[in-house]
């Protein structure tokens, strides 16, 4: 029996947002923070070292390190993208902006491949709004776009997306292929070469980026949907057992491939016996990760309870939970559940056609105040450095990042101003008139989310690039050797080797190969095991050096005694 869909929908509602206004919107968003600045640490610098090292021809193809030591987070196909652009890239364009280019390219294919997702789903039956007794109802086409335009906005908004997507980590590669394998199962049933192809490369993609596991997850439920779904739900072409076939035939074909690369290993860590996890810790990621995705997407599951079973959610819904439940044993909870993202915000599009007015408002209410606020509060705290007016927000700059040095910079001024400027125009258009698009109450939160990362990425930038780079503590090594040349290390985590290589253009070694290198660094709280690791009468301490914005990071210099 065919349940009652709960959207009432009419034709008027589902205006068009303005292309190029979108497009402009997500350009906006893309860009600041992949230009302008150092590698972060650590995820960003240390996956950056594995490709300047593939670049340089250090390290092999098939199994990357540095300095003998595998990544971190096992993948291959980010660090081949990296290498690969860096080694293309011209003489004049820095190795870390052009390692960048590729995943700035996985982050605009993240937001196509949702917004086509959502388009595709929206024009299944299930999904179709009430039809009215003497029309006027929503045209399936025009709805359809409505809803995926809500689900771009939506994903944008999400608070978790905004660093985790400009790094140049496995994490982006992870979240690129997972939007084209849910675009991939959401066009199925409309198309089959393009779908099937998308589907092949996002599956493939995930098993070569460090997460076969959730790829065969993804499929086995899109398989089972498209088996058991509703019949109305798919073409004639790919619905039934022919759309589970492709689907399990292309995972097949995918999993043999990340197979043969051996990148198929266990990397959840289940509790052991008698063991609790930080659960509160666990819902907090959750609540302020997904926000504000996540009270849209229950809002969803509980008014289209009655179509659970149907493709438009059941397959969102599906990729949510599987996301959600690797991050609770996953040893980093952040970077799986930005995979969920995508089908997160699929679900909050869908909660749209069944909002009442005092609803949205409430959210533009909130979401007015909070981003107003937060741009509020970044704007003074950036004219206090350059001024020093009012004193203490410079006061607690000093204080957390010493000899810092502000300084202005025209061009992220003027982007940042007319950022303010374009959430000002946009508030007031929200607020002074009445829009009945249904895409309207996500419009403040997606544009208050990119006012926010512009906002830090552009005025802060400066200070960010002195807090959360390796460079300052680089440059103060560099200092202290009088002769640059080999520097053997121990006890360095892999990004500050990673550093080391690329700002101090160091030929950095381990320590106790076989070697002449004239200086050794070691990380300050192995202090003690030096001279167990190393005769004592080898090395003679020179100094000290601190990390400007964290004590904990400090690292001593050893020469090599004469």
């Amino acid at each position: 029996m065919t349940q009652p869909t709960p959207a009432i929908v009419a034709q008027s509602a589902v205006r068009r947002l303005p292309r190029l206004a979108l497009l402009l919107f997500c350009a906006a968003y893309v860009l600041p923070g992949f230009l302008g600045r150092e590698p972060w640490k650590n995820a960003d610098i240390m996956a950056f070292g594995y490709m300047y090292e593939l670049a340089a021809g250090r390290a092999h193809w098939l199994s990357p390190d540095l300095l003998g030591q595998p990544p971190e987070f096992e993948a291959l196909l980010p660090y081949w993208l990296g290498a690969w652009f860096i080694r293309i890239a011209p003489p004049w364009l820095a190795p870390d902006l052009a390692a960048r280019i590729p995943f700035i390219a996985l982050l605009v294919l993240t937001l196509f491949a949702t917004w086509y997702g959502v388009y595709f789903l929206a024009r299944t039956p299930g999904a179709q709004p009430v039809p009215f007794a003497f029309g006027g109802e929503a045209h399936p086409t025009d709805y359809a776009r409505a809803i995926a335009d809500g689900g771009l906005l939506a994903l944008i908004a999400c608070l978790g997306l905004a660093q985790l997507s400009h790094e140049t980590t496995p994490a982006l590669a992870q979240l690129g292929f997972t939007a084209l394998t849910f675009y991939g199962l959401a066009a199925l049933p409309y198309r089959m070469t393009l779908p099937a192809i998308c589907l092949g490369a996002g599956l493939l993609g995930l098993g070569l980026s460090g997460a076969p596991a959730m790829a065969s997850l993804f499929a086995l439920g899109g398989a089972v949907l498209h088996f058991t779904g509703a019949p109305s739900d798919a073409s004639t072409d790919t619905r039934g057992s022919r759309g589970a076939a492709i689907v399990i035939a292309v995972a097949l074909a995918a999993g043999a491939a990340a197979a043969a690369f051996d990148m198929w290993e266990w990397r959840l860590s289940p509790l052991p016996f008698g063991a609790t996890r930080d659960w509160l810790s666990i819902s907090r990621l959750l609540a302020w990760f997904t926000w504000p995705a996540w009270p849209l997407a229950l809002w969803t599951v509980w008014r289209w309870r009655r179509q659970l079973g149907r493709r438009h959610v059941a397959l969102p819904l599906w990729f949510a939970v599987v996301s959600i439940f690797t991050s609770v044993l996953a040893p980093n909870p952040d970077r799986a559940l930005l995979l969920g993202l995508p089908a997160l915000a699929t679900l909050a599009a869908f909660a749209l056609p069944t909002f009442k007015r005092s609803v949205s408002a409430l959210i533009d209410w909130f979401t007015l105040l909070f981003f107003s606020g937060c741009a509020l509060a970044i704007w003074v705290i950036w004219i206090s450095m350059q001024t020093g007016v009012p004193p203490k927000p410079a006061a607690n700059v000093a204080r957390l990042a010493p000899g810092f040095v502000p300084s202005f910079s025209l061009l992220p001024f003027v982007v940042a101003l007319a950022a303010t400027l374009a959430w000002i125009a946009l508030v007031r258009w929200r607020t002074k008139r009445s829009r009945e698009a249904i895409w309207k109450s996500l419009v403040l939160p997606a544009g208050g989310s990119a006012l926010g990362w512009l906002l830090v990425t552009t005025l802060w930038l400066p200070v960010l690039d002195y807090a959360r780079s390796y460079a300052p503590l680089v440059s103060r090594v560099r200092a202290r050797i009088d002769a640059p040349g080999c520097v053997e290390v121990f006890g360095l985590t892999r990004a500050q080797i990673a550093a080391l290589r690329y700002h101090g253009a160091l030929d950095v070694r381990m320590a106790g190969a076989p070697s002449a290198c004239p200086w050794l660094l070691a990380a300050e709280p192995l202090q003690s095991s030096v001279p167990m690791a190393f005769a004592p009468d080898r090395w003679t301490l020179v100094a000290r050096v601190q990390r400007p914005t964290d004590k904990t990071e400090n690292v001593l210099l050893y020469k090599k005694a004469p």
